[in-house]
């Protein structure tokens, strides 16, 4: 007599190896949706600007909090955040960050004043800066070999393509909706990637590790680096000699060295500073805050100007991005060839001095400018110029560096670019308002006066390149060292 067989209740091994299979797929698709949201919500809200300014009563240089609130804590906390995701459990710092994050993205679109507004956007950093290093050490544990370099390869691109992608979907929705849709699509984003991230991410295995959060540490870094933001946006307003600019300024930089000295002195330290005494490694953060404020700076400044000056309407400005967003890919695509060939130095100066030639033909623009005539040849120059620094000086900040210190100087190389950008916006956007005037074609002024100090800027990048920088032979036998080195933004 024969008996049916019972259905076993457990799995074969190939099941649970197809399940594997399959939630890995899945999983670098997740981690870097959720990237790109945090990217997006930087240059979307750039485009919103105007519209946030107008329901808000913003006047001045306040405006540029909406972004900076934003920006200051995102990078001021990476390093934090990094290192939290080791000792927490990286899926539950990355929940945590989503949760946040999401929170403050629904507190950002209820904002019924500015102060909310800048308070909510302070979340929104917050959950990022715990969200985004997880990620990326989720990548890095996943993946080893070929496949984590395409995985980072494909989180750099999400890095330069979410800001293209940003101005358009702010453009589209801020034209056809409401500047507060911006903040209520993330919504339900987030709770797609929340669902899946419990699906395809790997479970913590530890428990979480209290002991070696270097809490004070990212308390006096953010504190001094938030007076310093401070200090310059109330720069005009306050004036550049008044008691509260040199407090800010001067404090700022006080708390920095006190944080430097700090970190020397513990056992588990957020960044071992000793390692900015390598010329790749110093050089490459000290000009990596220059290209991202540059940046950042050119997507502010041209956005002002072609709706504040020209009148242009939201998604108008965003697809006058889109030849800004090539130019810049095609200078991401050169740098890695100048690079093998060049180093870090040359093309770095180089790159630097052309940025400056587009930015001083962008500070010609006028009040009854024209985008064919006035914008786009200086936009284009740039563009290709910014490609290719971006690249380069994040090569530098990342090649030879230790196996054991690569998420640390990953999240030095992310701070700096946020920092930078966060310094240049407050620069940037507290010149342009210098003229007294945000709307109308005397604006313009103040805004062309912004694109030469950017202009300045990039110069004094170009000489500091080759007095920084470590010479061609001297790079380059550590990339062949370090083939794998990569930007990650």
């Amino acid at each position: 007599m024969h008996h049916k067989p019972k259905h076993s209740t457990h799995h074969s091994p190939a099941d649970s190896t197809d399940a594997h299979a399959k939630s890995h797929r899945w999983l670098l698709p997740v981690l870097l949706v959720a990237q790109l949201m945090v990217i997006l919500d930087i240059t979307a809200v750039n485009i919103a600007l105007p519209h946030i300014a107008m329901d808000l009563k913003m006047s001045g240089s306040t405006i540029s909090w909406t972004i900076t609130s934003y920006s200051l804590i995102f990078g001021s906390l990476l390093l934090f955040g990094g290192r939290a995701a080791d000792l927490l459990g990286r899926r539950r710092m990355f929940v945590t960050g989503l949760g946040v994050f999401t929170a403050s993205s629904f507190a950002s679109a209820m904002a019924g004043s500015a102060a909310m507004l800048f308070a909510s956007r302070a979340g929104q950093g917050l959950g990022a800066a715990i969200l985004s290093p997880a990620a990326l050490s989720i990548i890095t544990s996943a993946y080893q070999g070929s496949r984590r370099a395409k995985a980072l390869s494909a989180w750099g691109a999400v890095g330069g393509a979410g800001a293209a992608v940003g101005v358009l979907v702010g453009g589209v929705l801020t034209q056809f909706t409401d500047w507060r849709t911006i903040f209520y699509v993330n919504l339900p984003v987030a709770a797609v990637l929340l669902f899946a991230s419990l699906k395809v991410v790997p479970a913590d295995t530890q428990k979480p590790r209290w002991r070696g959060l270097d809490l004070a540490g990212a308390a006096l870094a953010t504190t001094s680096l938030a007076a310093i933001v401070y200090g310059i946006t109330q720069a005009h307003s306050a004036g550049w000699t008044s008691i509260q600019t040199h407090v800010c300024g001067i404090g700022g930089l006080a708390g920095l060295a006190a944080f430097a000295i700090y970190e020397l002195h513990i056992d588990k330290p957020l960044l071992r500073v000793e390692r900015i005494a390598d010329r790749a490694v110093g050089g490459g953060l000290v000009l990596m805050l220059a290209v991202a404020g540059t940046i950042f700076g050119l997507f502010l400044l041209c956005s002002l100007y072609l709706q504040n000056v020209l009148g242009w309407g939201p998604l108008t400005t965003g697809l006058a991005f889109v030849p800004l967003a090539l130019s810049a890919g095609i200078g991401s695509h050169a740098a890695g060839h100048l690079i093998s060939k060049h180093g870090v130095r040359g093309p770095l100066a180089g790159s630097f001095a052309v940025a400056a030639v587009g930015m001083f033909l962008l500070s010609r623009v006028g009040a009854h400018g024209s985008y064919l005539t006035d914008v786009l040849p200086g936009m284009l120059v740039a563009g290709v110029a910014l490609g290719v620094a971006t690249v380069s000086v994040s090569m530098a900040i990342l090649t030879g560096t230790r196996q054991e210190e690569n998420g640390m100087i990953s999240g030095l190389n992310s701070t700096g670019h946020e920092i930078g950008g966060t310094l240049g916006i407050a620069i940037f956007s507290t010149i342009a308002a210098g003229s007294g005037a945000i709307l109308g074609p005397q604006a313009a002024s103040g805004i062309g006066d912004a694109f030469l100090v950017a202009a300045l800027v990039a110069s004094l990048a170009s000489v500091m390149a080759l007095a920084l920088l470590p010479r061609a032979q001297h790079f380059l036998t550590k990339l062949a060292l370090n083939p794998q080195a990569m930007p990650v933004h």
